[in-house]
Protein backbone atom coordinates (compact mmCIF):
# COMPACT_ATOMS: atom_id res chain seq x y z
CA UNK A 1 0.00 0.00 0.00
CA UNK A 2 1.37 3.08 -1.06
CA UNK A 3 2.51 5.47 1.87
CA UNK A 4 -0.03 8.72 2.71
CA UNK A 5 1.62 11.88 2.48
CA UNK A 6 2.74 13.47 5.89
CA UNK A 7 0.59 16.96 5.31
CA UNK A 8 2.43 20.49 6.88
CA UNK A 9 0.56 23.31 8.17
CA UNK A 10 2.19 26.26 8.04
CA UNK A 11 1.60 29.76 10.28
CA UNK A 12 3.31 31.80 8.13
CA UNK A 13 3.12 35.52 10.73
CA UNK A 14 4.97 38.81 10.29
CA UNK A 15 7.33 37.78 13.19
CA UNK A 16 8.37 34.33 12.81
CA UNK A 17 7.16 30.75 10.98
CA UNK A 18 5.96 28.01 13.30
CA UNK A 19 5.83 23.86 12.26
CA UNK A 20 3.74 21.31 14.36
CA UNK A 21 2.77 17.88 13.99
CA UNK A 22 -1.08 17.50 14.14
CA UNK A 23 -3.10 14.42 15.35
CA UNK A 24 -6.37 13.67 13.80
CA UNK A 25 -8.90 11.48 15.74
CA UNK A 26 -9.86 8.27 13.76
CA UNK A 27 -13.04 9.79 12.42
CA UNK A 28 -11.36 12.94 10.98
CA UNK A 29 -13.40 15.45 13.03
CA UNK A 30 -11.20 16.74 16.14
CA UNK A 31 -7.33 17.55 15.98
CA UNK A 32 -4.95 18.72 18.07
CA UNK A 33 -1.15 19.62 18.36
CA UNK A 34 1.26 16.45 18.64
CA UNK A 35 4.48 17.18 20.65
CA UNK A 36 7.18 17.66 18.26
CA UNK A 37 7.11 21.30 16.54
CA UNK A 38 9.76 23.72 14.86
CA UNK A 39 9.74 27.37 14.98
CA UNK A 40 11.88 30.10 13.57
CA UNK A 41 12.09 33.77 13.80
CA UNK A 42 13.31 35.41 10.58
CA UNK A 43 15.34 38.30 12.52
CA UNK A 44 17.47 35.24 12.83
CA UNK A 45 18.91 34.72 8.97
CA UNK A 46 21.27 37.10 7.48
CA UNK A 47 18.70 39.06 4.71
CA UNK A 48 16.43 40.19 8.22
CA UNK A 49 16.12 43.69 7.91
CA UNK A 50 15.39 45.14 11.74
CA UNK A 51 14.66 48.60 10.75
CA UNK A 52 12.27 47.43 7.89
CA UNK A 53 9.27 49.72 7.12
CA UNK A 54 6.71 48.35 4.71
CA UNK A 55 5.12 50.16 2.37
CA UNK A 56 2.38 52.84 2.75
CA UNK A 57 -0.82 50.63 3.20
CA UNK A 58 -3.04 53.31 0.92
CA UNK A 59 0.16 52.55 -1.88
CA UNK A 60 0.30 49.09 -1.32
CA UNK A 61 -3.47 48.52 -1.97
CA UNK A 62 -3.58 50.81 -4.62
CA UNK A 63 -0.95 48.75 -6.41
CA UNK A 64 -2.98 45.57 -5.87
CA UNK A 65 -6.12 47.02 -6.84
CA UNK A 66 -4.06 48.42 -10.14
CA UNK A 67 -2.22 44.91 -10.70
CA UNK A 68 0.82 46.55 -10.53
CA UNK A 69 3.16 45.46 -7.59
CA UNK A 70 6.29 47.24 -7.72
CA UNK A 71 8.65 45.62 -4.72
CA UNK A 72 11.01 48.30 -3.16
CA UNK A 73 14.82 46.23 -2.93
CA UNK A 74 13.95 46.32 1.19
CA UNK A 75 11.01 44.10 0.43
CA UNK A 76 12.61 41.96 -1.79
CA UNK A 77 15.64 41.38 0.50
CA UNK A 78 13.30 40.71 3.39
CA UNK A 79 11.43 38.19 1.52
CA UNK A 80 14.44 36.10 1.38
CA UNK A 81 14.31 35.75 5.23
CA UNK A 82 11.08 35.15 5.35
CA UNK A 83 12.09 31.60 2.57
CA UNK A 84 14.80 30.55 4.57
CA UNK A 85 12.80 30.11 7.57
CA UNK A 86 9.98 28.53 5.76
CA UNK A 87 12.11 25.65 4.27
CA UNK A 88 13.96 25.26 7.22
CA UNK A 89 10.69 24.20 9.23
CA UNK A 90 9.66 22.28 6.53
CA UNK A 91 12.97 20.73 6.36
CA UNK A 92 13.32 19.92 10.40
CA UNK A 93 9.60 18.03 10.40
CA UNK A 94 10.54 16.25 6.99
CA UNK A 95 13.77 14.92 9.05
CA UNK A 96 11.96 14.72 11.86
CA UNK A 97 9.17 12.30 10.39
CA UNK A 98 11.61 10.71 7.92
CA UNK A 99 8.72 11.86 5.56
CA UNK A 100 9.11 10.59 1.55
CA UNK A 101 6.75 13.53 0.23
CA UNK A 102 4.74 16.07 2.22
CA UNK A 103 1.36 17.64 1.28
CA UNK A 104 1.45 21.37 2.46
CA UNK A 105 -0.86 24.11 3.76
CA UNK A 106 -0.12 27.73 4.42
CA UNK A 107 -1.52 30.39 6.34
CA UNK A 108 -0.33 33.73 5.83
CA UNK A 109 -1.71 37.61 6.71
CA UNK A 110 -2.25 39.86 4.59
CA UNK A 111 -4.43 40.37 0.70
CA UNK A 112 -3.15 37.32 -1.49
CA UNK A 113 -2.63 37.54 -4.88
CA UNK A 114 -5.58 36.88 -7.40
CA UNK A 115 -4.18 33.36 -7.91
CA UNK A 116 -4.04 33.25 -4.01
CA UNK A 117 -0.15 32.12 -4.23
CA UNK A 118 1.29 35.03 -3.27
CA UNK A 119 1.12 38.44 -0.68
CA UNK A 120 -0.34 41.51 -2.58
CA UNK A 121 -0.78 43.56 0.65
CA UNK A 122 1.15 43.52 4.23
CA UNK A 123 0.62 45.85 6.75
CA UNK A 124 3.74 44.35 9.36
CA UNK A 125 5.95 42.70 6.51
CA UNK A 126 7.32 42.60 2.75
CA UNK A 127 5.02 42.17 -0.16
CA UNK A 128 5.66 38.75 -1.98
CA UNK A 129 3.84 38.07 -4.78
CA UNK A 130 5.62 35.08 -5.31
CA UNK A 131 5.79 33.25 -2.48
CA UNK A 132 4.48 29.56 -2.38
CA UNK A 133 6.24 29.47 -6.36
CA UNK A 134 9.76 30.29 -4.73
CA UNK A 135 8.74 27.98 -1.91
CA UNK A 136 8.56 25.10 -4.18
CA UNK A 137 11.66 25.60 -5.96
CA UNK A 138 13.50 25.92 -3.01
CA UNK A 139 12.17 22.79 -1.79
CA UNK A 140 12.72 20.89 -5.00
CA UNK A 141 16.54 22.06 -4.59
CA UNK A 142 17.01 20.70 -1.44
CA UNK A 143 14.93 17.61 -2.81
CA UNK A 144 11.87 17.72 -0.58
CA UNK A 145 9.53 15.72 -2.68
CA UNK A 146 5.96 17.45 -2.57
CA UNK A 147 2.72 14.89 -2.82
CA UNK A 148 1.08 17.96 -5.16
CA UNK A 149 1.66 21.98 -5.53
CA UNK A 150 1.55 24.61 -3.04
CA UNK A 151 -2.51 25.24 -3.68
CA UNK A 152 -3.08 28.28 -2.14
CA UNK A 153 -1.93 30.85 0.81
CA UNK A 154 -4.94 30.90 3.15
CA UNK A 155 -6.06 33.49 5.56
CA UNK A 156 -4.20 33.13 9.17
CA UNK A 157 -7.41 34.10 10.22
CA UNK A 158 -9.48 31.92 8.43
CA UNK A 159 -7.53 29.28 9.77
CA UNK A 160 -7.65 30.59 13.42
CA UNK A 161 -11.89 30.38 13.35
CA UNK A 162 -11.08 27.01 11.47
CA UNK A 163 -8.81 25.76 14.60
CA UNK A 164 -11.32 26.90 16.92
CA UNK A 165 -14.17 24.96 15.36
CA UNK A 166 -12.26 21.87 15.15
CA UNK A 167 -9.44 21.48 18.03
CA UNK A 168 -10.63 19.70 20.91
CA UNK A 169 -10.66 22.52 23.00
CA UNK A 170 -11.00 24.84 20.57
CA UNK A 171 -13.58 28.07 21.66
CA UNK A 172 -15.49 27.94 18.54
CA UNK A 173 -17.46 24.04 19.64
CA UNK A 174 -20.53 23.62 20.16
CA UNK A 175 -21.13 27.39 20.06
CA UNK A 176 -23.46 29.24 17.72
CA UNK A 177 -22.94 32.82 17.43
CA UNK A 178 -18.72 33.63 17.96
CA UNK A 179 -16.13 36.68 17.04
CA UNK A 180 -12.56 35.53 17.59
CA UNK A 181 -9.96 38.48 18.10
CA UNK A 182 -6.78 37.34 17.64
CA UNK A 183 -3.84 39.77 18.41
CA UNK A 184 -0.23 38.31 17.33
CA UNK A 185 1.94 40.84 14.82
CA UNK A 186 -1.35 41.85 13.25
CA UNK A 187 -4.42 41.23 13.71
CA UNK A 188 -6.62 38.06 12.77
CA UNK A 189 -10.65 38.27 12.74
CA UNK A 190 -12.66 35.08 12.63
CA UNK A 191 -16.56 34.67 13.11
CA UNK A 192 -19.14 31.67 13.56
CA UNK A 193 -22.69 32.34 12.76
CA UNK A 194 -25.63 30.78 12.98
CA UNK A 195 -23.45 28.14 13.61
CA UNK A 196 -21.13 28.05 10.47
CA UNK A 197 -17.79 29.15 9.97
CA UNK A 198 -18.14 32.88 8.14
CA UNK A 199 -15.28 33.95 6.05
CA UNK A 200 -14.47 38.07 6.61
CA UNK A 201 -13.11 37.65 2.68
CA UNK A 202 -16.35 36.44 1.91
CA UNK A 203 -18.31 39.15 4.10
CA UNK A 204 -16.25 41.76 2.80
CA UNK A 205 -19.48 43.72 1.39
CA UNK A 206 -21.00 44.28 5.30
CA UNK A 207 -18.04 43.89 7.65
CA UNK A 208 -14.29 44.93 7.63
CA UNK A 209 -11.15 43.67 9.23
CA UNK A 210 -9.88 44.89 12.03
CA UNK A 211 -6.95 46.19 9.63
CA UNK A 212 -8.96 47.96 7.90
CA UNK A 213 -10.60 50.04 10.00
CA UNK A 214 -8.92 53.67 11.18
CA UNK A 215 -9.20 55.59 14.09
CA UNK A 216 -9.60 59.16 14.50
CA UNK A 217 -5.80 59.62 13.76
CA UNK A 218 -5.69 57.51 10.02
CA UNK A 219 -4.01 54.45 12.40
CA UNK A 220 -5.33 51.29 11.74
CA UNK A 221 -7.16 49.93 14.05
CA UNK A 222 -4.98 46.82 14.42
CA UNK A 223 -2.33 48.77 16.61
CA UNK A 224 -4.72 48.14 19.86
CA UNK A 225 -5.25 44.43 19.52
CA UNK A 226 -1.63 43.52 18.04
CA UNK A 227 1.58 42.90 19.71
CA UNK A 228 3.51 44.81 17.76
CA UNK A 229 0.97 47.75 17.59
CA UNK A 230 0.64 48.20 21.09
CA UNK A 231 3.92 48.04 21.36
CA UNK A 232 4.48 50.87 19.13
CA UNK A 233 1.95 52.68 21.32
CA UNK A 234 3.98 52.34 24.16
CA UNK A 235 7.25 53.39 21.90
CA UNK A 236 5.40 56.40 20.95
CA UNK A 237 4.13 57.79 24.52
CA UNK A 238 7.51 57.21 26.43
CA UNK A 239 9.39 58.84 22.94
CA UNK A 240 11.98 55.47 22.74
CA UNK A 241 12.36 53.77 19.31
CA UNK A 242 10.24 50.65 18.77
CA UNK A 243 14.09 48.86 18.26
CA UNK A 244 15.43 49.91 20.96
CA UNK A 245 12.24 48.57 23.26
CA UNK A 246 12.40 45.49 21.05
CA UNK A 247 16.09 45.12 21.98
CA UNK A 248 15.19 45.28 25.37
CA UNK A 249 12.81 43.15 25.88
CA UNK A 250 10.42 45.11 26.65
CA UNK A 251 7.13 43.38 25.32
CA UNK A 252 3.54 43.53 26.27
CA UNK A 253 3.67 41.35 29.77
CA UNK A 254 6.88 43.78 30.44
CA UNK A 255 4.38 46.62 29.68
CA UNK A 256 1.56 45.25 31.97
CA UNK A 257 4.46 44.78 35.07
CA UNK A 258 5.39 48.40 34.08
CA UNK A 259 1.83 49.71 35.23
CA UNK A 260 1.77 47.42 37.95
CA UNK A 261 4.72 49.79 39.00
CA UNK A 262 3.10 52.67 38.50
CA UNK A 263 4.66 53.80 35.35
CA UNK A 264 2.64 56.37 33.86
CA UNK A 265 3.64 56.11 30.15
CA UNK A 266 2.62 52.26 30.63
CA UNK A 267 -1.01 53.19 32.22
CA UNK A 268 -1.72 55.40 29.38
CA UNK A 269 -0.56 52.68 27.02
CA UNK A 270 -3.17 50.23 28.74
CA UNK A 271 -5.95 52.85 28.88
CA UNK A 272 -5.93 54.19 25.16
CA UNK A 273 -5.34 50.10 24.10
CA UNK A 274 -8.46 49.25 26.27
CA UNK A 275 -10.67 51.94 25.18
CA UNK A 276 -9.99 51.39 21.30
CA UNK A 277 -10.12 47.71 21.78
CA UNK A 278 -13.91 48.64 23.68
CA UNK A 279 -14.80 50.08 20.43
CA UNK A 280 -13.60 47.68 18.28
CA UNK A 281 -15.75 44.77 19.87
CA UNK A 282 -18.85 47.38 20.49
CA UNK A 283 -18.73 47.90 16.50
CA UNK A 284 -18.48 43.76 15.43
CA UNK A 285 -21.75 43.47 18.40
CA UNK A 286 -23.50 46.38 16.72
CA UNK A 287 -22.50 45.42 13.12
CA UNK A 288 -23.53 41.74 13.76
CA UNK A 289 -26.33 42.63 14.96
CA UNK A 290 -27.98 46.17 13.00
CA UNK A 291 -25.64 46.23 10.63
CA UNK A 292 -22.91 48.37 9.61
CA UNK A 293 -23.37 51.90 11.02
CA UNK A 294 -20.27 54.21 9.98
CA UNK A 295 -18.81 54.14 12.85
CA UNK A 296 -14.69 53.64 11.61
CA UNK A 297 -13.66 55.20 8.38
CA UNK A 298 -11.04 53.00 6.32
CA UNK A 299 -7.17 52.71 5.61
CA UNK A 300 -8.01 52.57 2.13
CA UNK A 301 -10.17 55.52 0.61
CA UNK A 302 -11.79 53.93 -2.47
CA UNK A 303 -13.49 50.67 0.04
CA UNK A 304 -16.55 50.42 -1.28
CA UNK A 305 -19.32 51.50 1.30
CA UNK A 306 -20.56 48.59 3.37
CA UNK A 307 -24.23 47.33 3.06
CA UNK A 308 -25.87 47.45 6.12
CA UNK A 309 -28.25 44.64 5.91
CA UNK A 310 -26.96 41.17 5.76
CA UNK A 311 -27.92 37.53 6.40
CA UNK A 312 -27.03 37.90 10.28
CA UNK A 313 -28.78 40.30 11.54
CA UNK A 314 -30.47 40.14 14.78
CA UNK A 315 -27.64 37.32 15.76
CA UNK A 316 -25.76 38.09 19.26
CA UNK A 317 -22.84 36.42 20.41
CA UNK A 318 -22.35 33.73 22.56
CA UNK A 319 -18.83 33.77 22.86
CA UNK A 320 -16.07 36.33 22.41
CA UNK A 321 -12.83 35.26 21.85
CA UNK A 322 -9.30 36.38 22.48
CA UNK A 323 -6.39 35.09 20.79
CA UNK A 324 -2.67 34.50 20.08
CA UNK A 325 -0.44 37.00 21.93
CA UNK A 326 -3.44 39.16 22.45
CA UNK A 327 -5.46 36.35 24.52
CA UNK A 328 -1.61 35.01 26.42
CA UNK A 329 -1.35 38.62 27.97
CA UNK A 330 -5.33 38.75 28.83
CA UNK A 331 -4.06 35.50 31.21
CA UNK A 332 -1.46 37.35 33.08
CA UNK A 333 -2.15 37.71 36.67
CA UNK A 334 -1.78 41.78 36.40
CA UNK A 335 -4.67 41.16 33.29
CA UNK A 336 -7.77 41.17 35.51
CA UNK A 337 -7.07 44.74 37.17
CA UNK A 338 -5.61 46.91 34.01
CA UNK A 339 -6.73 45.22 31.30
CA UNK A 340 -10.14 42.96 31.96
CA UNK A 341 -12.26 45.38 34.65
CA UNK A 342 -11.32 48.29 32.04
CA UNK A 343 -12.54 46.22 29.21
CA UNK A 344 -15.26 45.22 31.37
CA UNK A 345 -16.51 48.46 32.46
CA UNK A 346 -16.21 50.50 28.69
CA UNK A 347 -17.89 47.60 27.43
CA UNK A 348 -21.24 48.07 29.83
CA UNK A 349 -21.14 51.89 29.88
CA UNK A 350 -20.87 51.61 25.73
CA UNK A 351 -23.50 49.14 25.16
CA UNK A 352 -25.78 50.43 27.66
CA UNK A 353 -25.64 53.99 25.94
CA UNK A 354 -25.90 52.65 22.53
CA UNK A 355 -28.82 54.02 20.15
CA UNK A 356 -28.39 50.81 17.74
CA UNK A 357 -28.84 48.15 20.58
CA UNK A 358 -32.38 47.50 21.59
CA UNK A 359 -33.61 46.33 25.16
CA UNK A 360 -33.35 42.30 23.30
CA UNK A 361 -29.59 43.05 22.66
CA UNK A 362 -28.54 44.85 25.84
CA UNK A 363 -30.45 42.07 27.75
CA UNK A 364 -28.23 39.64 26.25
CA UNK A 365 -24.76 41.37 26.88
CA UNK A 366 -25.82 42.89 30.39
CA UNK A 367 -26.28 41.15 33.49
CA UNK A 368 -27.29 43.34 36.94
CA UNK A 369 -25.97 46.69 34.50
CA UNK A 370 -22.46 44.96 34.10
CA UNK A 371 -21.20 43.58 30.74
CA UNK A 372 -21.66 39.47 30.81
CA UNK A 373 -17.50 38.31 31.70
CA UNK A 374 -18.73 34.68 30.73
CA UNK A 375 -19.12 35.75 27.08
CA UNK A 376 -15.40 37.00 26.70
CA UNK A 377 -13.09 34.22 26.87
CA UNK A 378 -9.29 33.72 26.31
CA UNK A 379 -8.34 31.26 23.44
CA UNK A 380 -6.21 27.79 24.43
CA UNK A 381 -4.97 27.13 21.26
CA UNK A 382 -1.98 29.88 20.75
CA UNK A 383 -1.39 27.49 17.52
CA UNK A 384 -4.63 28.13 15.97
CA UNK A 385 -3.65 29.29 12.41
CA UNK A 386 -0.97 26.85 12.00
CA UNK A 387 -3.54 23.80 13.24
CA UNK A 388 -6.32 25.60 10.84
CA UNK A 389 -4.18 25.26 8.12
CA UNK A 390 -3.40 21.83 8.63
CA UNK A 391 -6.69 20.69 9.57
CA UNK A 392 -7.97 22.49 5.81
CA UNK A 393 -5.35 20.48 4.02
CA UNK A 394 -6.32 17.75 5.49
CA UNK A 395 -9.85 18.34 4.76
CA UNK A 396 -9.39 18.70 1.24
CA UNK A 397 -7.48 15.44 0.67
CA UNK A 398 -9.45 13.58 2.89
CA UNK A 399 -11.21 12.14 -0.81
CA UNK A 400 -8.14 10.58 -1.34
CA UNK A 401 -6.24 9.73 1.93
CA UNK A 402 -7.18 6.93 4.36
CA UNK A 403 -7.80 8.74 7.48
CA UNK A 404 -6.30 5.85 9.62
CA UNK A 405 -2.87 6.82 7.44
CA UNK A 406 -2.89 10.44 8.30
CA UNK A 407 -0.92 12.19 10.55
CA UNK A 408 -0.64 16.17 9.89
CA UNK A 409 2.03 17.94 10.69
CA UNK A 410 1.44 21.79 10.99
CA UNK A 411 4.10 24.49 10.38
Amino acid sequence: MKKQPTIVGIDGGASKVSAHIIEASENGKNFSLGKDYSVKEYCNYPDFQLEFKPVSLPIQLEQTQNNNIVLTPAEIKQSKAYYSAFIEVISDLVELTKSENVLIGIGMPGVKTTDKRGIATMANGPRIPNFTTEIEQQLSITGINLAQPITKLGSDADYCGIGEECAENGAFCNIENAYYLGGGTGAADALKLHGKLISFDESKDWIAKTWEMSDANGKSMEIYCSANGIQSVYSSIIGIPQSEIIYNNIYLDQILSKANDGEKEALQTWEIVIENLSLLILERITTIYRGWQNNYSFINPNKPPLDSNHTFKNALLDRIVIGQRLGILFQNPLAQEYLIESLLNNLAELISTSIFLDERAKLHYLKDSKFDNDIIVTSQLREAPALGAGIDTYKNMKSKIQISDIRVIRG
